[in-house]
């Protein structure tokens, strides 16, 4: 498969899509010069009416790619109605998206609308009242759509991003039932970091001679470097602090496997000095607001989140990303990291397995291609025994929690093996 480097033509700048004069002063103010691959690649194809095969991770300019031909088509024709409607897997993609059409679209009188729960419905009914474009997750939108306070009748671009995830999160079968709704004369672009069968059969099933565009989907990015640390699992937070010590970290964006961890975990890297933050399902939407803004804004220096954060974080000047709890699939594995090196800037990517990881890190390779590199640290004291394993001492069990010369005992240093093979 084609990397980004091998598909680029290297377009100058934007002026060559012949964007509306409002537009292309949008574009200039936010500051794009060059387009991505994503963008060279997908947006001629969109202004032409084409429907979109997009094959892109995260971190590629792929929500750019499809909101200024969007704008650029809104912006000409008669406004009145729901005309675009995004469909995304979270509400923090959601926002992201949303704010991109606001960002490039200012002036233009087009207004863009999210919908996603958590939130109060009144005020989302009120604005629906006058939108153009509708960036919504799918649970929420059918609760619009079976209380008539949305119509979809005259949207003329229908979007599915991260469509994948959406499969992953349960959400086809809503997918479906909202499809039914839109005009069957309109034009779809779908996007996937992945083509799973299920994604293979729902593109075919909606898309009509689709144009196939794709960058970077099977590898991390170039400007990512990226290593496993082999850890017991006892042993990951000292770990990750001695990685936040020795690395000289910015900004960090650390993953665990579920809510209950990435909470204690923050609350672990408080503790120890660092500004810290944790968004995980269990926290109210402006909860998680404030923490994404505090992180992009430099108030936090580590963000802690599950999953739910894997894609859709636009924080272009991310570090490191810090895998504490190994993904669950090779494919979140790339779009966890993508959340570093962002927009051509270098990143560092690190993760902690453990000896029960080994099958999925083999599965990572297979998926890139080749062996990740695995680290040690040799100030680390890999020797250190668990706390909450009993051990015999002078006929009788003790705990090392509460006996620490017993640990001691065990307290010798020694270098981590090489448990991957």
């Amino acid at each position: 498969m084609a990397g980004i480097n091998n598909e680029r033509r290297y377009i100058l700048n934007f002026d060559t899509f012949s964007f509306h004069p409002s537009i292309a002063a949008n574009i200039a103010a936010a500051g794009y010069e060059v387009p991505t691959p994503i963008q060279e690649m997908a947006i001629p194809k969109v202004k032409e009416g084409h429907d979109i095969m997009g094959l892109a991770q995260t971190g590629t300019g792929k929500t750019a790619a499809f909101a200024l031909p969007i704008l650029n088509r809104l912006i000409k024709g008669k406004q009145g109605g729901v005309r675009a409607l995004v469909i995304a897997p979270t509400r923090e993609l959601a926002e992201q998206i949303h704010q991109s059409f606001e960002t490039l679209g200012k002036k233009t009188n087009i207004k863009s609308v999210t919908v996603y729960g958590g939130v109060g419905i009144n005020p989302q009914i009120q604005k629906l009242r006058s939108a153009d474009i509708v960036v919504a997750c799918p649970g929420r939108l059918i609760d619009h759509i079976e209380r008539k306070t949305i119509s979809l009748t005259k949207v003329e671009v229908l979007v599915l991003d991260e469509a994948d995830q959406m499969f992953d999160m349960g959400f086809l079968p809503n997918i479906r039932r909202i499809l039914k709704h839109l005009p069957k004369a309109r034009q779809t672009l779908l996007f996937s970091a992945t083509m799973p069968q299920e994604i293979k059969q729902l593109a075919s099933d909606i898309l009509k001679n689709p144009s196939t565009v794709q960058a970077g989907v099977t590898a991390p990015a170039e400007t990512v470097s990226h290593a496993i640390y082999p850890v017991a699992q006892h042993l990951k937070t000292d770990l990750l602090l001695e990685l936040l010590e020795t690395s000289d970290p910015g900004s960090v964006l650390v993953f665990t496997r579920t809510k209950h961890r990435a909470k204690s975990l923050e609350k672990r890297l408080a503790a120890a000095g660092y500004r810290s933050a944790s968004i995980q399902g269990n926290l109210s939407q402006s909860r998680r607001q404030a923490a994404l803004e505090g992180f992009k804004s430099g108030e936090f220096q580590i963000l802690v989140a599950t999953d739910i954060a894997a894609r859709g974080i636009d924080v272009s000047r991310i570090s490191h990303v810090i895998n504490y709890d190994i993904p669950a699939t090779p494919e979140a594995y790339i779009h966890r990291i993508g959340r570093t090196g962002r927009a051509e800037c270098s990143g560092e990517a690190f993760t902690l397995a453990t000896k029960e990881d080994k099958d999925m890190v083999k599965a990572i390779n297979r998926l890139i291609g080749s062996e990740v590199e695995q680290r040690t640290i040799s100030t680390f004291n890999y020797g250190s025994p668990d706390p909450d394993i009993k051990r015999p001492s002078i006929g009788r069990v003790v705990s090392q929690r509460r006996f620490p010369e017993v640990r001691n005992s065990y307290n010798k240093r020694r270098p981590a093996a090489k448990i991957f093979s």
